[in-house]
């Protein structure tokens, strides 16, 4: 397989670091994070987008309260992730600095991905947020989220892939301890042969994943496995490769052979595929100019719209319609009653008409599926 081929038109990463990967020894390792930072504004020099899913809150508390609890104990750990976050942070924003790029934190809960609205919410701040040039990088929020503790998510692993899967990346990079998946425990047997490539995750290749192998880090290779499938069905590519070696980030990004790849062979995004699927909960009737706009692949806006047809809430599927014919579909950022009184304005005017603008575009256009 070509990896570079495969690779070639990445437009979004998300990175996932590992407690291993960031506490080296006794503490925390700024060499590690440094460098971090440092191919991740190479890959934002280069045009893409990039978020970070770190863990290491719990690890990097336990040292800071010279804690040592039982495998188990969740208040300690909850106390420690409380602990641990903020200097966690405090890391990445020195190392970020110095290759002069803004973070943001955002910690998450489970029903981030459950409750459509907080979906929505968050999925528009990180769009946001990079538009603007800044990285956000995210964590369970392990103060108050007991069940996710070792039990949920698994150290970061399954987190990133739904972030991968709803913020449609096309590529997650597990940064780990071990330079991949191979075929059998390389501890335990000397002729262990590294697998680069794999197109199904099936029985024979879970059977090949051991347990976890990190005192700290929570996530083994099951866990990775199980994001991997996730990021499978959601039209992303996923990789897992040893943090320890040199620019590894950039190597994965760039297609060279290092760790391995799990090949997903969903050509059209997850999202895509719902929304071109989805019945539309109403139609907007836009004039040729708006038509013209929507081949260009950018965004539909107000003046481009020239009627409602329905009742739609924000978030809900609509089809849009020129001439008598359907030509896209799409998720638009306001209401029906809103759309109704914006329609045809110009974006300078949209406050004046709402008494709010949340958005200079009706639909942006990554929600909008030509048909």
């Amino acid at each position: 397989m070509d990896r570079k081929a495969l690779l070639a038109d990445i437009d979004t990463v998300v990175i996932k670091i590992g407690t291993s990967s960031i506490t080296k020894g006794d503490g925390v390792s700024s060499d590690f994070m440094d460098s971090v930072a440092e191919q991740v504004k190479k890959l934002r020099d280069s045009g893409k987008k990039v978020l970070i899913v770190t863990s290491g809150a719990i690890g990097i508390g336990l040292q800071a309260m010279h804690a040592t609890p039982k495998p188990r104990e969740v208040p300690i750990r909850q106390a420690a992730a409380s602990v641990g976050q903020s200097i966690l942070m405090q890391k990445w924003n020195d190392s970020f600095q110095k290759n002069d790029l803004v973070i943001a934190q955002i910690l998450l809960t489970l029903d981030f991905y459950s409750d459509r609205e907080k979906y929505l919410n968050l999925r528009n701040a990180i769009q946001t947020l990079l538009e603007h040039g800044v990285v956000p990088i995210f964590n369970e929020n392990d103060a108050i989220c007991v069940k996710e503790i070792d039990a949920m998510f698994g150290d970061n692993d399954t987190l990133s892939a739904y972030v991968s899967s709803k913020m449609d990346a096309d590529l997650l990079v597990i940064l780990s301890d071990v330079d991949g998946l191979y075929d059998k425990d390389p501890k335990l047997y000397t002729d262990a042969k590294l697998i680069s490539t794999i197109s199904e995750i099936n029985e024979s290749v879970f059977s090949m994943a051991g347990g976890t192998v990190s005192r700290v880090g929570t996530g083994g290779m099951k866990t990775k496995l199980r994001a991997a499938e996730i990021c499978k069905e959601a039209g992303c590519n996923m990789m897992i490769v040893n943090s320890s070696i040199s620019n590894v980030i950039i190597k994965a990004v760039t297609g060279e052979d290092v760790g391995t790849i799990f090949v997903t062979n969903t050509k059209e995004r997850k999202k895509s595929r719902w929304i071109k699927a989805a019945h539309p909960s109403g139609t907007l009737i836009v004039d040729d100019g708006g038509a013209k706009a929507l081949q260009k692949h950018v965004s539909l806006l107000a003046v481009g719209v020239k009627g409602v047809i329905g009742n739609f809430d924000r978030g809900d599927v609509v089809a849009i319609e020129c001439n008598g014919k359907v030509i896209a579909k799409g998720i638009p950022d306001y209401d029906s009653i809103e759309i109704s009184k914006i329609k045809g304005l110009h974006s300078d005017k949209i406050a004046d008409v709402l008494g709010h603008k949340d958005y200079n575009d009706v639909i942006r256009s990554e929600n909008i599926v030509i048909m």
